[in-house]
C-alpha cells in the first residue's frame, strides 16, 4: 500500500490548492490537520501493532485488534472522531497563541471544523489504499471491477443507449440552462443548482447500472464493458466527499488582511 510520501503529498497539495483558490479561508491549520489524518490517522492501528511487536506477544495481539477497528474508512471516524477533533482544536489554539503556524484569520479551528477535516483525511487515506494495496486485489477494487462486463464482448443494448443518452443530455443541457447568460448573475446559487443537477443525474445513473447488474436476470451490461457503478460510488465516497468536507470546514468569511499570491 502507499507509504508516507504519497499520502502526505496528495493531501498537502490538495490543502495548499484550496488555500490558494479560497484566499486563505482554507488555512494552513486546515491543511495540517487534513494532511496528518490522511497519512498517519487510520495507520495509528498499524503503528500500535508494530510497537506491540517490540514490547511482547500480548501487546502485539492488542495492537492487531486495534488495527482491525482503526484502519477502516468509517470506524476510524466513529471511534476517534470526537476525541481527535477536541485535541486538534486545542492544538490549533496553541499554535496561534505561540505564533508557530499562521492561520491567516487569527482564529483557531472549531471542533466541528476539525471533525470535518479528520473525516476528510481518513477518506482520502483510503482513496489511495483501496487503489494501490494488496497487489491490486483489495475487496473494494475487486468490487469496482465486478460492476463491469468482462466475460466477452459486451452486447449493445438499445435501451442502455437510450437511457444513458438521456441522462448525459440531461446533465449537459441542464448545466447550460442553469448557467445561461442572464442580466443578474448569482454565482453561488448557480453553483448549488449545478451540484444538485450532478447529484440527481448521478443517482439515476447509478440506479440504472445497479438494476442491470443486480435485478435483471440474467445480468446485462449496464453501459457496455464499463464498470460505471463501481467507479461512481468509489469517487463519490473517497474523492468528492472528503473534498466536500474540506470545503465545509473552511472559515466563513474571506480575510483580506493578507492576500495570498495567485
Amino acid at each position: 500500500m502507499p507509504g508516507p510520501g504519497p499520502h502526505l503529498m496528495y493531501a498537502m497539495s490538495s490543502g495548499v490548492a484550496l488555500t490558494t483558490i479560497t484566499n486563505g479561508r482554507f488555512t494552513p491549520h486546515h491543511t495540517l490537520i487534513y494532511t496528518i489524518n490522511a497519512f498517519f490517522g487510520p495507520d495509528i492501528g498499524s503503528f500500535s501493532e508494530w510497537a506491540g511487536s517490540i514490547i511482547g506477544p500480548s501487546a502485539e495481539q492488542l495492537g492487531s485488534a486495534i488495527t482491525d477497528y482503526i484502519h477502516h474508512p468509517f470506524f476510524y471516524i466513529f471511534i476517534l472522531g470526537f476525541p481527535l477533533c477536541v485535541f486538534y482544536s486545542w492544538v490549533s489554539k496553541v499554535l496561534i497563541q505561540r505564533k508557530i503556524l499562521d492561520s491567516v484569520s487569527g482564529i483557531p479551528l472549531s471542533r466541528k471544523q476539525c471533525l470535518l477535516l479528520v473525516s476528510a483525511g481518513c477518506l482520502s487515506h483510503f482513496f489511495l489504499d483501496h487503489l494501490f494495496e494488496e497487489n491490486g486485489h483489495s475487496s473494494v477494487y475487486t468490487w469496482i471491477l465486478s460492476t463491469g462486463w468482462w466475460k466477452n464482448r459486451a452486447p449493445v443494448n438499445p435501451d442502455a443507449v437510450i437511457v444513458v443518452g438521456i441522462l448525459c443530455k440531461l446533465l449537459i443541457g441542464g448545466f447550460i440552462y442553469i448557467n445561461r447568460v442572464k442580466p443578474l448573475k448569482l454565482i453561488r446559487k448557480q453553483s448549488h443548482q449545478s451540484f444538485k443537477l450532478i447529484l440527481f443525474t448521478a443517482t439515476l445513473y447509478c440506479l440504472w447500472c445497479a438494476s442491470q447488474i443486480y435485478l435483471v436476470n440474467p445480468r446485462r451490461p449496464a453501459v457496455g464493458e464499463e464498470a460505471d457503478l463501481g467507479v461512481l460510488v468509489f469517487l463519490a465516497i473517497y474523492l468528492f466527499l472528503p473534498h466536500s468536507f474540506c470545503v465545509m470546514s473552511m472559515n466563513a468569511k474571506e480575510h483580506d488582511a493578507e492576500q495570498l499570491p495567485v
